[in-house]
């Protein structure tokens, strides 16, 4: 198996784009008239190429950070900063994958992929290098003709991370993005994701109800604590890559976090 370098050694130097810090974040919802907080006083600071996990219990606003980063909504108080400037709607600096792949019906593979560089000033040639160039990234090759409905749903993800991924993102957000695959399709897509992660270089936030998935892929897991969500706890990973899923320094780690979760919910 090919060495993989820590991600330590090579990404976390500020001076790469890709560095995220969010500030004394508070983001509340409206309901019936009263203000009902989701997220609580929210510091966090992603180094430059760091592979970040989020998990918590179902509504500790998990989701809704992503989503702030990634521009969908803009009514909060504090600061969220992607290399040094406030993030002000979305941008293909931020790119999302969520839950639902969200693939066009009626469009190829090759041409949803190619949809993210609608607005790009390229040509054509090289709209359709990059296209084929993460086809092969994701693992679609000889499907690029494909419909989404011709695809399982692991194929059907690796579309949806490869159009999220084209426009070469200084963040990639990932909401969940196994969380409706079966459980051997998810293991093969954790080790493909961590795969592409090395060689793209973006800095990656991925929302996870898997604890173990977490700890695979995160440089990092910040474990959200609920009503109001806030950061309650935070594990290092430090185990260089590839990581072997039955380690001992991993299952040390998936019951401090489990013990963490259960304390927490």
């Amino acid at each position: 198996m090919t060495a993989i370098l820590d991600p330590q050694l090579l990404g976390n130097d500020l001076r790469q784009p890709g560095a995220l810090e969010i500030r004394s974040l508070n983001k509340a919802y409206q309901i019936d008239g009263k203000a009902l907080p989701v997220l609580h006083n929210i510091d966090l600071q992603v180094l430059p190429g760091e592979f970040v996990s989020i998990v918590g219990a179902s509504g500790c606003g998990k989701s809704s950070l992503l989503r702030l980063i990634v521009g969908l909504e803009n009514d909060y108080q504090g600061q969220i900063q992607l290399d040094g400037e406030s993030v002000s709607g979305t941008s293909l600096d931020r790119g999302i994958v969520f839950q639902d792949h969200r693939l066009f019906p009626w469009k190829t593979v090759e041409q949803n992929i190619a949809l993210a560089l609608r607005n790009q000033r390229l040509s054509k040639k090289e709209k359709a290098d990059l296209v084929a160039e993460h086809v092969a990234l994701v693992g679609l090759n000889g499907f690029e003709q494909a419909y989404p409905h011709q695809l399982s749903g692991g194929m059907a993800q690796r579309a949806a991370i490869a159009r999220a991924l084209i426009t070469r993102p200084k963040v990639l957000l990932l909401d969940e993005p196994f969380g409706a695959l079966d459980a051997l399709t998810r293991v093969h897509l954790q080790h493909e994701l961590q795969r592409i992660w090395v060689q793209q270089r973006s800095t990656m936030i991925m929302v996870t109800h898997d604890v173990e998935e977490a700890l695979y892929l995160g440089d990092r897991v910040i474990v959200m604590d609920a009503r109001p969500g806030r950061i309650g706890h935070e594990v290092k990973v430090d185990l260089p890559h590839p990581r072997e899923r039955n380690s001992r320094e991993l299952q040390r780690l998936r019951e401090e976090l489990l013990t963490e979760l259960t304390e927490s919910h």
